[in-house]
């Protein structure tokens, strides 16, 4: 309802107004008759008198002040980011059914590191892929861990976790190989000498990784492989594993060379007090074959079976140190026996490989992974008879 005043306010503007209109009129008939009067002059009285009642006409108001907008909060991916200037890094997320692990850091051009192996009551955990669609049929090619080379659109990409159940990993009852390769030949007819079986020619060698990287395998790393032998992990039967012995020269010249080609995962495993060359590619992992214990005792055995555990525990700590990571070693001539492994224990080894015949399979001793040799003369019918 409007105030009593209010009628009487509005009189006196419209007077106001009035009065105004009437003092613009005589101004211009003022003007006109003295002659002196123009258009443009006549004009502007006008605007000025028109500006003025207009002023005075319309009420002064305080303007509204724009609202902050509020900052739409940073995704937990994003908050990682921030706590790196690295413009190589890649944070990645990590989605599925019962899955809540956090982003991690990975290093684009690198490979994944370190992925984690979830744990839920009653699954075995199936692993990564790149999409959900490729999750929920467990494509192999599409899966993704340590043997992928990290790549991310703007520093972030999201992986997708997948289950199976124990009856599932049973049915599988995937049986992987370790290939192990020694030194390595450009002469198709081999070597001579008593080590002749050693070395693999390189046109097989190139035949075999080949085979591997066409023929849809997948590359375990050492802590999928833990996680299959305790039945925490789904590896399909169509894995296989790739290492070699010594870290020959032939090793780094020829093979080597060759695993970057085809983009193979393979394990060397290196004796570091002779020598401690950086990878020689992205696929090439570095483990231990001890600091010094590759040499031979009194009894004509190695050092893994003649030394006490403490001691074999020093040796590998050097090695340890010297690599950068404590993992899986492979012993020496394939020599050894409780007393190594109590050494490789009290070192923080879980893992170690022999020199003995067969397939890692669920329940497989871990520190007594066996192989499958591979000498001269073995080409890639060979190889297929033994992995697929």
């Amino acid at each position: 309802m409007s105030s009593p005043t209010e009628p009487k306010r509005s009189r006196r503007r419209a007077t106001a107004q009035v009065r105004r209109r009437r003092a613009l009129a005589a101004l211009i008939a003022v003007l006109v008759l003295v002659g002196g009067a123009t258009t443009a002059g006549i004009a502007i009285a006008l605007s000025r008198t028109t500006d003025a009642a207009a002023t005075a006409s319309t009420p002064s108001s305080t303007p509204t002040p724009t609202p902050t907008p509020t900052p739409t909060p940073l995704t937990p991916s994003q908050q990682l980011l921030t706590t790196t200037t690295d413009p190589n890094a890649c944070a990645v997320s990590f989605q599925g059914e019962a899955i809540a692990d956090p982003p991690m850091l990975e290093t684009q051009g690198a490979l994944y590191s370190g992925l984690p192996i979830p744990a839920r009551d009653g699954f075995v955990f199936a692993g990564w892929y790149a999409t959900p669609a490729d999750a929920a049929s467990f494509t192999v090619p599409a899966r993704v861990n340590g043997s992928k080379l990290v790549a991310c659109t703007d520093q972030e990409i999201t992986l997708y976790g997948s289950w199976k159940t124990p009856a599932d990993n049973a049915a599988e009852n995937a049986r992987i190989p370790i290939l192990m390769y020694h030194q390595f030949t450009t002469n198709p007819g081999g070597e001579s000498g008593w080590l002749r079986g050693n070395y693999a020619y390189i046109g097989d060698f190139d035949a075999h990784m080949s085979h591997i990287a066409t023929g849809g395998f997948y590359l375990p790393t050492w802590d999928e492989l833990s996680a299959l032998i305790d039945a925490r992990l789904w590896l399909p039967n169509h894995s296989v594993v790739v290492t070699d012995d010594d870290a020959d020269q032939s090793w780094f010249d020829l093979a080597a060379p060759v695993v970057g080609k085809y983009q193979v995962l393979t394990t060397s495993f290196m004796i570091t007090a002779y020598r401690q060359d950086p990878p020689p590619n992205p696929w090439v992992l570095r483990r231990s074959h001890t600091h010094d214990m590759h040499k031979a005792g009194a009894n004509g055995k190695g050092l893994m079976v003649n030394l006490s555990a403490q001691e074999i525990a020093a040796d590998m700590e050097t090695s340890a140190q010297v690599l950068g990571v404590k993992e899986v070693m492979a012993y020496p001539f394939g020599h050894y026996n409780e007393t190594s492994k109590e050494g490789l224990r009290l070192a923080g080894f879980e893992m170690a490989r022999t020199i003995d015949p067969g397939y890692v399979t669920i329940g497989t001793d871990k520190l007594a992974l066996p192989v499958q040799r591979i000498n001269y003369g073995m080409g890639l019918d060979a190889l297929v008879r033994l992995i697929g």
